[in-house]
């Protein structure tokens, strides 16, 4: 048989063997060249013309290198070993190792290259669709047009090439150093000897658990005021960070061993073959890959958690900019708000006009708040907030000895927290009032650029009011007083192109309008790019379980073989090997849901204001895109049970 015909034969073989690897190649390729496609779209040069734009597409572009390299060299780690007979074979045939890695070396270069132009192609012809997603989250106006870059190409012929090379060069290190009795005894890491659960690992396994509830803990109390300074909260991240890693490890290691441990004993030895086929078998596997299934459980809680807050904070864009400014568009100008009001009438625009006067005052408000971040720099319960008089909120009626707060933001109800009542006092130049505190209403009155960057208004009554600005305090005396809100009832974008022109990012000049396109574009962008991300990551660690399983099955089938033997169908073992690739894929899967829901749930409101809808939208697509490798692994299964026999 010549050479040729042998690598073609090996080609044929592996193209079958390994479809689901070319497939994964192919949509790495794909993936890579679009996203490297959409930098040098001239479409693309209103959203990547900021320096967060730019830097966050050539960041993600070297995180989507990085993704893919690993992937495909641990790819190629598990199918060297799975044909570590095979090279075997050829060296007591008369091959030397320089022909036998020629050999894989053509054969890897027809494969990868072949799957690459597959992918480019493809990532060509997906590149207009990427191109109108990312148009029509961030609002982009233009035509998506089919644009091909000899740049993207070239930058993604030279990634490939690399990672094509370090293929090579561990295929050459691994033929080198084994000898012909090693390649004929090489194993898969999942192959280790089934032992008795001892003491030490049942403690580990607790330890594990205690350590991943406790990081959870923590997250929990992050924000609630207990972790003095930047310092404190700096430790205690780093706490949970390292808490929830070590103990994910162990509980693989040691945890899942001993629950279902648990389980047997409870059924005192008598399993059906479901049970052993599922149970007996993820006891050991998963402790053998502990560190593989650490891996794979931290980066897709780190992926479902940032996609989640990205998601969070571009579903929550327009209550953000709702609580930016409270109307259609705000003026802190009495001169400008006539201007502007002037320009609505001459275009034949109808609004509506409100009008608020405020001032700053010194406040301590100690006594309301129920837990604040602790500071040795500052006081937070003594602070400055603008004061209003209740005849200009008619939803706000106080007594002269009473206050309500308006104007709250989220991160502010998250990071401190008030009581329904109590005392505090506001303080003038010379004069200090005592009132009662009767709660904060969520309402919107002033924008929050002038109204304190986010903390409440306290509502007044008018003769107090007045006696409070009589006596304001020239050291923190704003140089706004006066506020204009216009909501217009049609043409807002007449309305908003009009207050443009004459007063673009003026200081104290808002619109509703402008400020909810700025952060849907904005956020829009981060949230595709964390998608594209996270879509990668999601297909190459499902393709490296199913590969696993692949191995695993394989090394099954002997078993399965003796099972079909004695009598039991292909539905009795089909039924076990479900539960099993239930585990295998589900536990990994709900672990790092669970991981993101406490990362989020710690500080979503940081990033917006509406926490479940975006975070369970992105949790159910994951969980669904992620089951299919499982639904693969069992088909893989089925195959091989129907050739057991």
């Amino acid at each position: 048989m010549k050479i040729s015909q042998l690598i073609y034969r090996n080609l044929r073989k592996n193209l079958k063997t390994y479809y689901l690897y070319v497939f994964a190649l192919i949509f790495s390729v794909a993936l890579y060249f679009a996203f490297v496609t959409l930098q040098y779209d001239p479409s693309m040069d209103t959203a990547k013309g900021s320096i967060k734009g730019a830097a966050g597409l050539r960041a993600a572009s070297v995180l989507l290198i990085a993704i893919v390299g690993v992937f495909l060299l641990y790819a190629n780690s598990l199918f060297i070993k799975r044909r570590s007979k095979e090279i075997g074979l050829f060296q007591l045939v008369g091959f030397t190792k320089g022909k036998i890695f020629q050999i894989l070396t053509v054969e890897n270069l027809v494969l990868y290259f072949g799957s690459m132009l597959i992918g480019i192609f493809l990532g060509f012809a997906s590149s207009k669709l990427f191109l109108m997603v990312i148009m029509q989250l961030t609002g982009i106006q233009g035509v998506a047009q089919l644009h091909f870059s000899g740049s993207a190409l070239s930058q993604t012929l030279i990634v490939f090439a690399a990672i094509y090379c370090l293929i090579m060069l561990m295929n050459f290190i691994f033929i080198k150093r084994q000898s012909i009795l090693a390649l004929f005894q090489v194993k898969s890491a999942s192959e280790g000897n089934i032992k008795k659960l001892s003491w030490f690992q049942m403690a580990i396994g607790i330890l594990g658990l205690v350590l991943i509830i406790f990081g959870y803990y923590l997250s929990t109390r992050l924000f609630s005021g207990g972790f003095a300074g930047t310092m404190g909260l700096f430790f205690v991240m780093i706490a949970i960070l390292g808490s929830v890693i070590l103990g994910t490890y162990l509980f693989y290691k040691g945890s899942v061993s001993f629950i279902f441990y648990l389980i047997r004993k409870k059924k005192n030895g008598y399993l059906s073959i479901k049970e052993v086929l599922s149970l007996s078998s993820i006891m050991f596997r998963m402790k053998s890959n502990a560190l593989l299934l650490t891996v794979i459980t931290t980066v897709s809680a780190l992926a479902i958690g940032l996609a989640s807050l990205s998601y969070i904070s571009y579903y929550s864009v327009e209550q953000t900019a709702e609580e930016r400014v409270p109307n259609d568009f705000g003026i802190a100008n009495e001169e400008n708000a006539e201007k502007f009001q002037q320009m609505l009438d001459d275009h034949g625009i109808n609004y509506e006009i409100s009008h608020v006067d405020f001032f700053q005052a010194t406040a301590n408000i100690t006594d309301i708040l129920e837990s604040v971040p602790k500071s040795q720099t500052f006081n937070p319960g003594i602070t400055h907030m603008a004061v209003v008089s209740d005849e200009k909120i008619e939803e706000v009626n106080v007594s002269k000895d009473e206050t309500v707060f308006v104007n709250p933001s989220g991160l502010l109800k998250k990071a401190m927290s008030f009581k329904d009542n109590g005392k505090m006092t506001l303080s003038g130049q010379n004069n200090t009032i005592r009132l009662k505190y009767k709660g904060m209403k969520d309402i919107q009155v002033l924008p929050t650029i002038i109204a304190g960057g986010g903390f409440p208004a306290a509502v007044v009554d008018k003769t107090v009011y007045q006696k409070l600005e009589d006596d304001i305090d020239p050291s923190i005396k704003s140089e706004y007083s006066t506020y204009f809100g216009f909501d217009v009832q049609h043409d807002i974008s007449k309305a908003n192109e009009l207050f443009q022109q004459k007063f673009g990012e003026k200081y104290g000049h808002s619109s509703q309008l402008e400020i909810s396109n700025s952060l849907k574009q904005n956020m829009g962008f981060t949230i595709f790019i964390v998608g594209f991300l996270a879509l990668a990551f999601l297909i190459t660690s499902g393709c490296i379980l199913y590969f696993k399983q692949m191995t695993e099955s394989e090394e099954e089938k002997p078993n399965y073989t003796i099972l079909r033997k004695l009598g039991f169908t292909q539905d009795d073992l089909l039924k076990g090997i479900r539960v099993k690739q239930i585990l295998n894929f589900g536990i990994p899967l709900v672990v790092g849901l669970v991981h993101s829901y406490f990362a989020v749930k710690s500080g979503w409101f940081l990033f917006g204001t509406e926490l479940w809808t975006p975070m369970i939208a992105v949790m159910v697509l994951y969980a669904i895109l992620y089951s299919i490798f499982g639904i693969l692994s069992v088909q893989y299964y089925r195959k091989i049970i129907k050739a057991s026999l």
